[in-house]
């Protein structure tokens, strides 16, 4: 299985998908609102150690962000659907 890498882009995208600022996606993750930033003032992948960007993801994906890897027709995020049987 492999890892799926995440750029800052795609963390920006999702978040204004799920209509987040900073401080929204900071009391989601765990992650400070300073890292948040440091880490949004790059460009590339997500830098700092792993974990925090698992914990990026992980919020934005409990927010129903699907994250797309490159697959020859580029990176992105989309919103998950939602069930036909039931709201979550």
């Amino acid at each position: 299985m492999s890892i799926l890498k995440v750029s800052i882009r795609q963390i920006k995208a999702a978040r204004a998908l799920a209509g987040w600022s900073q401080e929204d996606l900071a009391e989601a993750s765990g992650i400070s609102v300073p890292t948040i930033k440091r880490l949004e003032a790059a460009d590339g992948e997500i830098g700092g150690r792993p974990e925090t960007g698992a914990a990026l993801v992980a919020a934005l994906e409990k927010a129903g962000v699907e994250f797309i890897a490159e697959n020859g027709g580029g990176a992105g995020v989309r919103m998950r659907k939602r069930s036909a049987r039931g709201k979550r």
